[in-house]
């Protein structure tokens, strides 16, 4: 990543219907991941926003303090966050956060960390 990358746009943005995360900087494609989003009985909301936190460990206190490796927190409790249900990326299974690999939410992260939270969206579309 260029040195001038604070003034740069990263942007993750979320298909709800493909269960995919697909990662721009500056309009190139980065990155292509599966995604688990929220399944039957939950939502993951749609919209644009910037992260608001940013956690390397954080724990889930609603859900039986759940780990959440590399959570960016992006509308109230609903973050992107690594996850070890790998089997289950590509089809929705969370309580409606956007769940990755944890290499790959390692790696967003560091891009975040990288770019800043002011220059990063996460855009979640239907």
């Amino acid at each position: 990543m260029p040195a001038h990358a604070h003034s740069s746009s990263l942007v993750a943005k979320v298909s709800l219907s493909r269960q995919t995360m697909t990662v721009t900087y500056r309009g190139k494609v980065l990155h292509r991941w599966k995604v688990s989003t929220a399944r039957k009985g939950y939502v993951t909301p749609r919209g644009t926003w910037r992260p608001t936190r940013m956690h390397r460990m954080w724990h889930s206190r609603k859900y039986d303090m759940s780990p959440m490796p590399y959570a960016i927190f992006y509308y109230g409790g609903y973050a992107v966050h690594g996850t070890n249900a790998v089997s289950r990326l590509g089809r929705p299974a969370s309580h409606g956060c956007v769940r990755l690999h944890t290499a790959n939410a390692a790696r967003l992260y560091s891009l975040v960390k990288q770019v800043g939270a002011k220059n990063t969206r996460i855009v979640v579309t239907r």
